[in-house]
């Protein structure tokens, strides 16, 4: 019968297109969590990461396919759940709607996959994916329905005028919920704490993924608020949605400058990850009244959000002391509650500011703080239950081995690439601030290998020295350049990593001191005969010199031998270069 009512022309194309397009651009929404996740994470767990978010999708269709899409959108009962259909078999959309069924299934379908997704960051490095797996099940499954019901399915809440028009709480503030729940239950991370109430602060790896995951959320985003018109019938139609396309981007880059200009005043310098929360932050808080604020209403929001965001990051991470890698709850929870809450105030036709009248603002706060009562409860029932018996948490050796190759045997999600180096204040457990570290190992070469035949120097010779220079890579040309002046042919230069008694530049991430932080140094090293070690360092002081701490340490060794590949020669004759001869 759908298949003849199509062809007869009921469904409206355009709208249709516009529905589909929108699913799919909210689909586009689960690689840019997964790159904000991972990179605001550490290398060892990128692997884990991306299969949560895979799997939270996955599982997420099928289970509100099953169960949960009957329980937000079939026949109401009572204002407080739908009618369960199983396998959306005798659910279908009114008459004269511009789109058919299952167009408006795949689109309820990606947004309830965004709610269950939000939850791996901020319990992210150290949740079992076992658990994890069901918990997403039970969110997609149950939680978010039921609420989603209250707003969208024609609930209570619907009935007294509650407005979140793509969903700040019905989908945000929903996952930020979960995410504040299980973080708290589950713990900090390994070595984030320390007994002093002091934070290390645990930089992600990638802050290039993470700016990338943000702009693909941004891009999305237009799918999510916009396409939430499901329809592009009509003059009015059209206008809303771009005028949601327009108040959405301005929320998003308000709240971006905002982040950018606070972070810069309090931190010294401007944060780079907690800007791109911001971007996010605004994004969220946008969401319920897209379709209802002005302009100038959304540059408002978004500077709001974005300063909210900061002070909520801080709050929740150093004086609560919950662990959030990612910031989820503060962009997601907090944001989705703050600009639910201020389309009661910025609402032009309804809100506060605009009519003198609060009862569409008292609507907008009763909604916020009944859907927080109801999730809060119904999750923290699920993850106490899982606790109980699963076990939220990998054991300690699991979790600093990395959940890559402890869940899921990978020895790196980079493969034949570099990772980051894991540092001292970034690793999986950091070393609390003013502990002692342990010396790193003595290199390989300064240890004499065994069987090795050290050739006594003719009478006579030049003794053979090591010069090792240690300084910071900017100075690297102008020694270079120096050296080559004095006649310096070849010299072999490493990248390390290191600090002395600065230990370190001081750094803030997101708020918090990074721990002790190796810095990025080269070492040159000098093998001479004929040339004088001393003149070597009578170059590099002077090219080197500030007066300031780390400018570098010289270090001379003496050389027992030096022995040319390609010739054979040894000692003083091995360390001169001549020309190959041409056969």
């Amino acid at each position: 019968m759908k298949e003849l009512v199509f062809m007869n022309g009921v469904y409206n194309s355009v709208d249709t297109i516009w529905v589909l397009l929108g699913a799919a651009l909210v689909f586009f929404m689960q690689p840019g969590f997964a790159m904000v996740e991972t990179g605001l994470t550490r290398a060892k767990n990128a692997g884990n990461i991306v299969m949560k978010n895979f799997l939270d999708f996955s599982l997420g269709t099928i289970v509100f396919w099953i169960f949960g899409f009957g329980l937000m959108f079939g026949t109401d009962i009572g204002g407080i759940i739908g009618t369960p259909d199983l396998f959306i078999s005798g659910w279908d959309v009114e008459k004269g709607t511009g789109y058919p069924s299952m167009a408006y299934v795949i689109f309820q379908t990606v947004f309830c996959a965004t709610a269950a997704t939000i939850v791996s960051g901020a319990m992210a490095e150290r949740t079992k994916f076992s658990t994890y797996c069901i918990y997403s099940v039970i969110i997609s499954l149950f939680i978010y329905p039921v609420s989603g019901h209250w707003i969208w399915g024609g609930g209570w809440l619907a009935e007294m005028g509650f407005h979140d028009f793509a969903g700040s709480t019905a989908v945000h503030m929903v996952g930020g919920i979960c995410a504040l729940v299980g973080a708290k239950m589950i713990g900090a991370r390994i070595g984030k704490y320390n007994e002093d109430g002091t934070v290390n602060a645990i930089p992600g790896h990638s802050l290039t993924l993470a700016a990338l995951g943000v702009f693909i959320l941004w891009f999305a985003w237009f799918g999510f608020n916009g396409c939430s018109t499901v329809s592009m019938t009509g003059d009015d139609t059209l206008v809303s949605a771009a005028t949601i396309f327009v108040t959405t981007n301005m929320a998003a880059a308000s709240a971006t400058a905002a982040v950018m200009v606070v972070t810069w005043i309090r931190y010294g310098k401007p944060d780079v990850s907690m800007t791109l929360n911001g971007a996010l932050a605004g994004l969220v808080a946008i969401t319920a009244g897209c379709d209802l604020v002005s302009v100038s209403g959304a540059f408002v929001i978004g500077i709001i959000a974005g300063v909210v965001v900061i002070f909520s990051v801080e709050i929740i991470d150093q004086r609560f002391r919950i662990d959030d890698p990612v910031g989820a709850v503060s962009v997601h929870g907090v944001c989705g509650a703050l600009g639910t809450i201020l389309t009661g105030l910025f609402g032009v036709k309804d809100g506060l500011l605009y009519t003198g009248n609060a009862h569409f603002f008292l609507v907008q706060v009763l909604g916020v703080v009944s859907v927080i009562a109801y999730v809060g409860i119904t999750i923290a029932i699920v993850f106490a239950v899982l606790k109980a018996t699963m076990g939220l948490r990998v054991t300690p050796k699991e979790e600093i081995a990395g959940l890559d190759f402890e869940e899921h045997g990978l020895a790196s999600a980079y493969a034949d690439f570099m990772p980051v180096p894991e540092l001292p204040g970034s690793t999986s457990a950091p070393a609390p601030v003013g502990a002692p570290v342990a010396p790193a190992a003595e290199s390989a070469a300064s240890a004499p290998a065994a069987g090795i035949v050290k050739a006594a120097l003719p009478e006579g010779a030049h003794p053979i020295s090591c010069v090792s220079i240690v300084t910071s890579r900017e100075r690297f040309e102008n020694l270079k350049t120096a050296l080559e002046a004095i006649g310096i042919t070849g010299m072999t230069v490493t990248q390390v990593l290191g600090y002395g008694i600065q230990k370190g530049h001081t750094e803030l991430y997101r708020g918090a001191e990074v721990a002790s932080r190796l810095l990025p140094k080269l070492q040159i090293d000098i093998v001479v005969s004929a040339i004088p070690p001393e003149k070597i360092i009578a170059v590099a002081k002077k090219v080197l010199f500030t007066g300031h701490y780390g400018d570098g340490k010289i270090f001379v060794s003496t050389v027992d031998n030096v022995v040319k590949i390609r010739t054979g020669e040894e000692g003083f004759d091995a360390l001169q270069d001549k020309p190959i001869p041409v056969a």
